[in-house]
């Protein structure tokens, strides 16, 4: 409908690029008239290597159960218009729009560094998020593989790991899940922001479908690996009305337990997804943005621990309530596996450093 067909920009959640607040001098458009040469508004993506000097990061927020993450990808392919991590992205020089989803870093000795992190002697057993920032399983992971590789240095040590992801591709490595599954390290959360195709194509470009990643939870789920779906994040206005279904769909294919945030616009993030809700929803603009606002003391943004991610207020008490009663009727007395902690060996892994 709508707003594809009226100017949205297909393949990409960010219509521009916004200003990185990091740069003293930026480009304007003022009279495009002017301009010989027609502007680029749909780049091609384009890749870069960095080297960093560790991959395992501790996570500080008190809102988050894992205390640590590692990320192979910065900058995310999927175009997801509301992802808090456009905002890191500009630490590099990139702008939270359009770069994010079209300018890629890419840690290639992320495999090697985890490895070395594990080998350490001060490293103790800890579950660690991979893609706590962008999709570990986003395109490029195709012909990577670095994720596949730190799952196979995981799983030669013994630790735990739980994956967040949007991509189907995550079933190309059900060989290594399965068996981190019979030891109990691993979870797999799939990401299921709504069923309705039409809101993921503009939401999401640039993921796997809403059925698809349906599927996905049905064979990892026969293939014993133990799944969380993430109903994330709930847009009021938008797409808070299908909780239940999500949830009734992901229980009935598998999904052990099932988990939410509200969305909130910290940052860049404000202005890029309230150009794209002006375009790709005119008709729901004030609706969706006075929502958002009653969930955040009447702010887009929320920095508040405890309360940036489920909300306040009567519309996120609201969908609290849809959200534990789903949960009631659905997965009542399902639950995740705990991850074992007492199988790490750093004797086995420390082979895996003669792979790299």
């Amino acid at each position: 409908m709508s707003g594809i067909d009226k100017g949205i920009i297909k393949g990409r959640g960010a219509q521009y690029n916004s200003v990185n607040p990091y740069d003293k001098q930026y480009h304007v458009v003022e009279h495009i008239e002017g301009i010989d040469e027609p502007m680029e508004t749909n780049p091609v993506t384009k890749f870069f290597e960095d080297f960093p000097k560790k991959i395992i990061n501790k996570v500080e927020s008190p809102d988050l159960g894992l205390m640590y993450s590692m990320n192979p990808y910065q900058g995310c392919e999927h175009g997801c218009i509301y992802c808090y991590a456009r905002n890191s992205h500009q630490y590099w020089g990139f702008s939270a729009g359009m770069d994010f989803e079209s300018r890629i870093i890419i840690k290639k000795n992320a495999p090697t560094l985890l490895s070395q992190q594990l080998s350490h002697k001060n490293w103790e057993p800890h579950p660690i998020m991979l893609s706590g920032n962008t999709d570990c399983y986003q395109p490029i992971e195709r012909k990577l593989k670095l994720t596949r590789r730190m799952l196979e240095v995981l799983l030669s040590f013994r630790n735990p790991v739980s994956i967040i992801t949007k991509n189907s591709l995550v079933l190309r490595d059900i060989d290594i899940l399965r068996e981190m599954a019979s030891m109990n390290l691993v979870h797999v959360n799939i990401s299921i922001a709504s069923l309705n195709e039409e809101i993921r194509q503009k939401l999401e470009p640039r993921t796997a479908t809403y059925a698809q990643r349906l599927k996905v939870i049905e064979h990892l789920s026969k293939a014993s690996v133990p799944v969380n779906v993430m109903v994330a994040p709930v847009i009021p206005g938008l797409t808070n009305y299908e909780i239940p279904e999500i949830i009734k769909q992901a229980a009935d294919r598998g999904a052990l337990s099932a988990a939410y945030t509200i969305v909130r616009l910290n940052g860049s993030i404000a202005e890029i997804f309230t150009d794209w809700l002006k375009k790709a929803y005119p008709d729901r603009f004030s609706k969706v943005l006075n929502l958002i606002k009653q969930c955040h003391g009447g702010q887009l943004n929320d920095s508040r621990f405890g309360r940036r991610i489920m909300g306040e207020g009567n519309i996120a008490a609201s969908i609290a309530d849809i959200f534990h009663a789903a949960i009631n009727k659905y997965m009542n007395g399902k639950q995740m596996p705990a991850f074992n902690l007492q199988s790490f060996n750093r004797e086995t892994g420390k082979g895996q450093l003669n792979l790299f």
